[in-house]
């Protein structure tokens, strides 16, 4: 009979209730992203009309970088040692983005993805104060960089109304 392996405690010089709390801010984060994903991805199956060909590899890029995003979050939320959340219903829960039924004429759909883009943003925003209390330069790094990547896909977005 093996024996129970038991966990190896995290020691990363960040204190357990600090990580703990950015963890959860990071959980708030890939929830929103995952949601930014599937909904990037949906318009960019469906969208038609004189935009078609631009907004279709426009929204393309934009949920090929999220799938990237996703995973990075996700990790980080490991390294932290917490689990990271990965059903449909913890993400319902959890993020700041409501889904979109039907299928919503172009502009609409480049209107909800500038909300959408700036959702993300001010939920990594929130994030912050947990990370700078606990010197976290890691996460730091990761939110300032998911902050400039989705400011700018708003940016792009919003060129199109």
């Amino acid at each position: 009979m093996a024996a129970k392996v038991q966990p190896i405690e995290v020691n990363i010089g960040i204190e357990e209730g600090d990580r703990k709390a950015i963890a959860e801010g990071l959980s708030h984060l890939l929830a929103d992203t995952y949601t930014l994903y599937l909904k990037t991805h949906y318009f960019h199956w469906n969208v038609t009309g004189p935009m078609f060909q631009s907004l279709h590899q426009l929204f393309e890029t934009q949920y090929t970088e999220l799938a990237i995003a996703v995973d990075d979050v996700a990790e980080r939320i490991r390294t932290l040692g917490y689990p990271a959340p990965g059903s449909y219903s913890e993400y319902a829960e959890l993020s700041s983005i409501k889904e979109t039924r039907g299928v919503p004429k172009a502009e609409d759909m480049i209107r909800l993805l500038v909300e959408a883009n700036e959702a993300v943003v001010r939920t990594a925003r929130a994030t912050f104060p947990a990370v700078e209390k606990a010197s976290d330069e890691s996460t730091a790094d990761l939110l300032t960089e998911r902050m400039r990547v989705h400011e700018k896909a708003a940016w792009m977005l919003r060129s199109f109304l």
